[in-house]
């Protein structure tokens, strides 16, 4: 007999409707900085927020945060749901296993564990914790991040992230006496980590910034090899640095034979340049693989001297081809796993290739052998989002990961030589999936493109236009959104509420004209796509404006800041997180820049400057508008989207709000993007961020539990 909390309409109607006065805000002082591009005067009245080492920047965070927890400490049932979250949350976590060396490892969250402990399983079958991030800090917020294990399974290395911060520290540890073997490397930042054999291992990093290392510009990564028993300034420069080999984004990985390294270039987001090297001769030069651009290519797999590549080169959905180390280049790709009609994600395991397709922004996988023969389907649990089948040549049994938006993960083990599953784990989770219910809808935009949505909420709701509803999207940087299991957005669901996920343009759902569907001066079709979701919600009767809620993160709090200022009107609440909100000055900031290929740059023609300025919600404020109920959320320590983004919009806000609809900012200390950021965070962002939205939606209370 397990509680569940039903939504009662009468409970819902009789809420009292008297709006609470707007809060008192700081007051944020003005000082204009002027700049004229391609003609046009445009006047930041908050371009000091920018300095993040400013005391007056600190004392205003320390006063938003005031008013703001003010605020949210008077909604009457902000408690029970931080109770409820912390209830539903507290289920057993796991991760699929995976063997280095003699040992197995698989993380582990025992519930409400702020950061996942890693454990190791010897030959013995004894069980012990391997790495316990929980131990690295007493508040949680220093998280484990990348780890690369030697061939041999010996030695690890490992990085970690202070608060959230992209810039990590990278320790090395022998595997047997859990004892540090060197000094820790410091200042590394989107790096992966990966072993030359024994001896040292390559990174990435930029140059240390002599100003804010938040917010200073970065824009020349570069490849480094660290030999083992050596100070890191000995460290050897293997790429990058001069005005050739000048890249935003690079990465470095090596064989499983350790024979070839292999570095991408990025100058942006999309599009990359691939290097190969042997490194069984050091005087050996660099040699091209891929040297265009406008295309995005990475290894998959080598075979001795075969190399499987993924591309989408003249393969919009991508596609897997070979080649030969000895002449690598596109005018000897062979295809392996051609292109088809859906979008391809492979990965490769027990001599084996997976070919996990995107149909609607959900899976079907097929298995192929390693002479490119379609072994056929792998039949999945249901609809929804799988993942996994990757390992070591040698792995007998691989996993597999299965979930949507109503179903929590669970995970199978896959013998790939008899091609059978069986279930290896599933969570005891006080939650009934069977409760719910995820349609998808296509629905018109405004220029005609059928946009893909998934809605779920309780089976039997009632669609009365009177739902408490989450729209939440993306849109951006060819990331796809597929259906996920999140024990937050279970409880909204609970609690009567519905949560819809449109897959916008800018997205890859269908590729890349999808993607390029929504970038630059496309840029405007994904807040239509945005705007065309609320609409249908409304007109269908799922919802209605006084309970529509829009959401979203990163580029998403982009899609939410530029929605509520073209359409004010259309929602009760508006939740933008860690959003790119000021248009014309995004690429100043660390790397920024590398995003252009989605956003263009102020800088670059009066045709993209005017385009930018029509949208970038920082700037189309207007004065005298009632803007929705606002809560913005960043962390002081984000380093990918400053949090000057979301400190000048909140500014606008307040300044130029009509009504009494609260704008508050919500500013979380010691935290950044959102990776990492300890359980006990999330659980209390979560409550504040449902609390506030149900408040303004006019509840007082939430519905008494019930038992079924």
């Amino acid at each position: 007999m397990k509680p569940l909390f039903t939504l009662s309409l009468l409970i819902l109607l009789s809420s009292c409707k008297t709006t609470p006065p707007a809060p008192v805000y700081p007051e944020t002082t003005k000082i204009p900085v002027s700049e004229t591009h391609f003609g046009t005067e445009v006047v930041d009245n908050y371009r000091w927020l920018e300095d993040d080492n400013s005391k007056e920047t600190a004392e205003w965070v320390k006063a938003q945060n005031v008013v703001t927890f003010d605020y949210l400490n008077r909604i009457p049932f902000r408690s029970q749901l931080k109770d409820r979250l912390e209830k539903l949350w507290n289920y057993e976590k796991i991760g699929s296993p995976f063997k280095e060396g003699e040992n197995t490892y698989y993380y582990k969250n025992n519930g409400l564990q702020n950061q996942f402990v890693l454990y190791q399983v010897d030959l013995n079958g004894n069980t012990s914790v391997f790495l316990d991030p929980n131990k690295f800090s007493e508040d949680g917020t220093v998280s484990l991040g990348e780890m690369s294990f030697t061939k041999d399974g010996g030695k690890v290395a490992y990085s970690i992230s202070e608060g959230g911060s992209d810039w990590r520290k990278v320790i090395v540890l022998d595997v047997k006496t859990k004892t540090v073997v060197e000094d820790t490397l410091v200042d590394v930042k989107f790096s992966g980590i990966s072993w030359k054999k024994n001896e040292g291992f390559f990174y990435s990093s930029y140059d240390k910034p002599k100003g804010s290392e938040l917010s200073e510009m970065t824009d020349q990564h570069k490849l480094y090899y660290h030999k083992l028993g050596t100070p890191q300034k000995q460290d050897e420069l293997v790429f990058g640095g001069t005005a050739a080999e000048k890249h935003r984004y690079v990465g470095g990985s090596v064989s499983d034979d350790g024979r070839y390294l292999f570095i991408s270039g990025a100058k942006s987001t999309s599009g990359n340049v691939l290097f190969l090297k042997d490194l069984d001769n050091p005087s050996s030069p660099l040699v091209k693989i891929d040297e265009d651009y406008s295309s995005d290519s990475y290894v998959l797999d080598t075979d001795g001297d075969l190399i499987y590549l993924v591309t989408n080169k003249n393969a919009p959905n991508q596609k897997v081809v070979t080649t030969m180390a000895s002449s690598p280049q596109e005018s000897n790709w062979k295809d392996f796993i051609p292109e088809t009609e859906n979008v391809l994600s492979p990965s490769s395991g027990s001599g084996y290739f997976f070919a996990t397709y995107m149909i609607d922004a959900t899976s079907k996988v097929f298995q192929f052998d390693k002479n490119g023969n379609n072994l056929g389907e792998i039949k999945l649990p249901g609809v929804g989002s799988a993942g996994g089948w990757s390992g070591k040549k040698d792995d007998e049994v691989l996993y597999y990961s299965f979930t949507n938006y109503h179903t929590p993960g669970v995970i199978y083990s896959y013998n790939p030589k008899e091609r059978t599953s069986s279930k290896y784990w599933s969570p005891a989770i006080d939650f009934n999936s069977d409760d719910y219910v995820s349609s998808q809808v296509f629905y018109p935009s405004k220029d005609g493109t059928k946009i893909p949505m998934i809605i779920t909420h309780k089976k039997g709701l009632e669609y009365n236009g009177n739902n408490p509803t989450i729209l939440y999207g993306y849109g951006g940087f060819n990331i796809s959104l597929t259906p996920s299991f999140s024990p937050q957005n279970a409880v909204w669901m609970e609690l009567g509420g519905v949560y819809a996920v449109p897959n916008l343009r800018g997205g890859g759902e269908y590729g890349k004209a999808w993607h390029t569907a929504g970038t630059q001066m496309k840029k405007q079709n994904v807040f239509d796509d945005f705007i065309a979701a609320a609409e249908y919600l409304i007109a269908n009767k799922v919802t209605s404006t006084d309970y529509l809620a829009i959401q979203g993160g990163s580029n998403g709090g982009l899609l939410v800041g530029a929605t509520m200022t073209q359409r004010p009107d259309l929602m009760k609440v508006a939740l933008p997180a860690v959003g790119v909100l000021d248009m014309l000055r995004y690429h100043t900031f660390t790397a920024g820049a590398g995003w252009a290929y989605d956003y263009g740059t102020a800088d670059d023609s009066k045709e993209m400057f005017d385009y930018l300025l029509g949208y970038s919600p920082v700037q189309n404020v207007r004065i005298g508008t009632n803007y929705p109920a606002t809560l913005i959320t960043t962390g002081d320590h984000d380093d990918r989207v400053v949090p000057a983004h979301s400190f000048k919009f909140a500014a606008e806000l307040q300044d130029k709000q009509s009504g009494n609809n609260p704008v508050l900012i919500r500013i979380e200390t010691n935290a950044g993007h959102g990776a990492g950021t300890p359980i006990s965070k999330r659980l209390e962002q979560a409550a504040d961020i449902f609390g506030f939205t149900l408040f303004n939606m006019g509840w007082e209370a939430l519905p008494k539990a019930t038992r079924k």
